[in-house]
């Protein structure tokens, strides 16, 4: 889903309309040590899923599974790899640690349960059966959480971290006297952005009447809202969406430069037209990694997780859509299925965002039109 305009869902599609990839837990293993049993989950991973995903949906903690399965990297599992999921006693820590206790936290502006969750090592589960909260895990502002399983004396709300920076675009027509320097300073952005998104040359020349793109940062919010363009989507997406968040913002994304870099070089070694790959990517994200949408769009290519599962079957590889080089690649593979199967390029373009079945059944929406249009004059200026 683009974060600018409202992606359909239909055949192959990237945007889920209110549903989510769903989690099933395979058969119980049980194993028993020094006479006391543990009971332990074992899960298939699917396309799509995160570690943090999976810690939400099971009522555990993403240190948990990465302890039980000696994971080195949390963020690289594997389609159809076997999971050990700890509940119970065997999610514990070691005996010979202090027994964690509770914690206490304010709940502040932009707080969900799921980004509190991540944010403090514990389980939506966990603060929902703590805290007696209902099916929706609704909480107020300035409400007091306890927080289980956190070690140390209760505590208030940690003082809020900075805003992380995203970055949206005005237009702005040239005028006498103009030049990108004053441009740049009136919209509180920087030339090199403004040359980049305008393709052009290394004078910056520019001319009276010319419409540039002006990138300018925009605060991104604390969590994904459900709501998006009239649209509302289901809790468990919305949920998804939001650990998918925390995870990128507690990972060292590239830079947008990086990113941009990224998509171009993907889009050559697949032989895509980077000036396309690199479009799409800009009217999605403007190159930045991390964001996601209601939908669970992610990412710089903002592809959903049974988007991405399809793009791993494009590539012969289990994807993550967290990963900024994975992510990248999903995209790029979608962009040269669509534009294989498709009569012309702008039909390509409009399945990216529409879908492609509802494309052929339905033609083209007014907001796919204008999407269409937005990554054609992209394209001019990746060339």
């Amino acid at each position: 889903m683009s974060q600018h305009a409202t992606a359909r869902s239909d055949g192959l599609r990237r945007v889920a309309s209110g549903t989510g990839a769903t989690l099933a837990l395979a058969a119980v293993a049980v194993t028993a040590t020094g006479g006391a049993a543990q009971a332990d989950d074992a899960y298939t991973v699917r396309g799509g899923d995160t570690v943090s995903h999976i810690a939400a949906r099971s009522g555990t903690t993403v240190a948990a599974i990465t302890r039980a399965n000696a994971l080195a990297d949390a963020s690289r599992i594997r389609i159809g790899q076997v999971l050990t999921i700890p509940t119970g006693s065997s999610a514990a820590p070691a005996p010979a640690a202090p027994a964690p206790v509770a914690a206490t936290y304010t709940v502040a502006a932009g707080d969900t349960v799921s980004h509190i969750a991540a944010r403090l090592g514990t389980s939506v589960a966990a603060i929902v059966s703590a805290n007696g909260l209902d099916s929706r895990a609704f909480i107020r502002i300035g409400q007091t959480l306890t927080i289980p399983g956190v070690a140390g004396a209760a505590t208030s709300a940690p003082a809020p971290a900075a805003p992380a920076q995203s970055s949206g675009s005005v237009a702005y027509t040239v005028r006498s006297g103009d030049t990108v320097t004053a441009i740049a300073a009136k919209n509180g952005t920087t030339v090199a952005a403004i040359v980049a998104a305008n393709g052009l040359d290394s004078r910056a020349r520019i001319r009276i009447g010319q419409t540039l793109t002006v990138p300018v940062p925009v605060a991104a919010p604390a969590s994904v809202g459900s709501t998006f363009a009239g649209r509302t989507y289901a809790d468990s997406v919305v949920a998804a969406a939001n650990a998918n968040l925390a995870t990128l913002r507690a990972s060292a994304v590239p830079s947008k430069a990086q990113m941009q870099a990224t998509v171009a070089a993907t889009a050559r070694a697949m032989g895509v037209d980077p000036a396309l790959a690199q479009a799409v990517a800009f009217q999605e994200s403007g190159f930045n990694h991390a964001v996601v949408s209601p939908a669970n769009a992610i990412g710089t290519m903002q592809v959903i997780p049974s988007s991405g599962a399809w793009a791993s079957d494009l590539v012969g590889r289990p994807l993550n859509l967290v990963d900024p080089a994975d992510n990248v690649t999903a995209g790029v593979a979608i962009l040269r299925a669509l534009v294989a199967s498709s009569p012309d390029l702008p039909t390509a373009i409009a399945g990216y965002y529409q879908g492609a079945t509802s494309v052929q059944r339905n033609g083209m929406f007014a907001d796919t039109r204008r999407y269409v249009a937005n990554v054609q004059t992209h394209m001019t200026r990746f060339h």
